[in-house]
């Protein structure tokens, strides 16, 4: 009996380990700093294991990984490179569903030279998003096709009858993970040029996409899309874009956030206690005596009763209420306090959205064709989120062919191969997360 053990016990957790549970062959264990949260994941499974771990105890981690015959790692992905390390020097392969970090890539030879298969990216946004594209373009290639322009775009949101509160999200991972993801810069290709967008720029660089049954939807850069020429195959693409997807209001009003200085990461002593007043009559140099939301209104020149404004009112940014004291840099604070406002009540679900466009050229007809692919799903009340499950079932799926000896490469990879894609897709359609796809011919 094989086992597998799974790192980190938090949001996206619970589809994975149920999924593997139901291979009566395996072990699973599941490890967190929090002894009970992965006591609740395994409860009632008798090849379900819980263990605490401490992920700066390397000698604790080195022999829950020596032990293993597959690792899982869902744990913020800074500590990935530390596990790949133990990995590699158990021969143990390895699965994330995080971007491959720098420190990750430079471990390639490593891997290789142990023998072991690193896959990374193997989620939702990365992940699932890959291996719909690579499928989409492997079959225009096999056509005889180039690939002129390819936009991608990925949300997890409120699901339309959920979506009831200012800000028109709700959080199904990680908060300091979508906080932290508007200090990105970003790049993408357009028109064969490069389009470098700041971190400051962020949220000013949008526009709207409409999704056949949602509706129109807020769209900005998600990171740096120039590696992605290289790995899809796309020499010679005219555009390539990556990019985010949000309801209406959202861009414009984390500018606004970003410019009051609500991003930083810089640690202030003097916002361990006070109130949200306080670090907003701090952040913006205007007096606390003074009405915060008239003069913010009137600094940016909107109406203080702007949908804008009202969000901000909403979140209690203008209240006397008092600050976490836990954390004391901006940024943890704004996590802290939209986790609180944000949530998920009994019942609500909540909605994943990918959508591709492809247009493609066969150079000796002329002939054209414009190809898209949207993949809606929505959480199940009472059980798991679509977030859950789109993450963390694709990370689940590839470990269970690895483990069966049906993938068979090595060093440190990206689910873009059919031998990946091909299987895990398969298998999500099995469980209805399914893409609906329109070729449109333009002749």
């Amino acid at each position: 009996m094989k086992t597998v053990l799974v790192l980190g016990a938090g949001m996206v957790t619970r589809p994975l380990v149920d999924y593997l549970l139901k291979d009566s062959d395996l072990i699973v264990r599941v490890g967190d700093m929090i002894e009970e949260k992965a006591e609740r994941l395994v409860a009632g499974h008798n090849r379900g294991r819980s263990l605490k771990i401490d992920m700066m105890d390397i000698p604790e981690l080195n022999r829950a990984v020596a032990e293993a015959d597959l690792v899982i790692s869902l744990v913020p992905y800074s500590y990935h490179p530390r596990v790949a390390e133990l990995c590699i020097e158990n021969r143990v392969n390895m699965v994330t569903a995080s971007y491959v970090s720098d420190t990750m890539k430079s471990l390639t030879k490593k891997a290789k030279d142990a023998g072991i298969l690193i896959l990374n990216e193997i989620g939702l946004d990365p992940g699932i998003d890959h291996m719909s594209a690579m499928r989409i373009i492997h079959g225009i290639r096999d056509r005889g096709g180039h690939i002129q322009q390819f936009y991608s775009y990925a949300g997890g949101l409120p699901a339309p009858e959920a979506n009831n509160n200012p800000f028109g999200y709700k959080f199904s991972w990680s908060p300091r993970g979508v906080v932290l993801a508007g200090r990105n810069a970003a790049r993408y290709l357009k028109n064969g040029s490069v389009v470098n967008i700041s971190s400051e720029d962020l949220f000013a660089h949008y526009w709207l996409l409409h999704i056949a049954g949602i509706g129109s939807l807020e769209a900005y850069a998600n990171r740096n899309s120039i590696p992605y020429i290289d790995l899809y195959g796309l020499q010679g693409i005219d555009t390539l874009f990556r990019g985010t997807l949000r309801y209406p209001g959202w861009c414009d009003t984390w500018k606004k956030m970003a410019e009051l200085g609500l991003l930083s990461l810089d640690e202030r002593g003097d916002l361990r206690e006070g109130t949200y007043r306080k670090l907003v009559s701090v952040l913006s140099n205007i007096p606390n005596h003074v009405n915060l939301k008239k003069a913010l209104a009137r600094r940016w020149n909107l109406s203080e009763d702007s949908e804008l404004m009202n969000r901000l009112d909403w979140l209690g940014l203008f209240s006397d209420e008092k600050l976490p004291g836990s954390v004391c840099s901006p940024l943890d604070i704004l996590a802290v306090r939209l986790q609180e406002k944000l949530q998920y009540m009994p019942g609500e679900r909540d909605m994943i959205v990918l959508y591709h466009h492809f247009e493609a050229v066969w150079v000796e007809s002329g002939r054209r064709e414009k190809i898209t692919s949207t993949l809606i799903d929505y959480g199940i009340p009472g059980e798991d989120s679509s977030m859950a499950r789109t993450v963390s079932l694709p990370a689940a799926i590839a470990g269970r062919l690895i483990l069966e000896g049906k993938i068979h490469e090595k060093g440190i990879q990206i689910p873009v191969l059919p031998s990946v894609y091909r299987p895990v897709l398969n298998e999500l359609e099995k469980m209805n997360i399914t893409f609906k796809e329109e070729v449109f011919d333009e002749l």
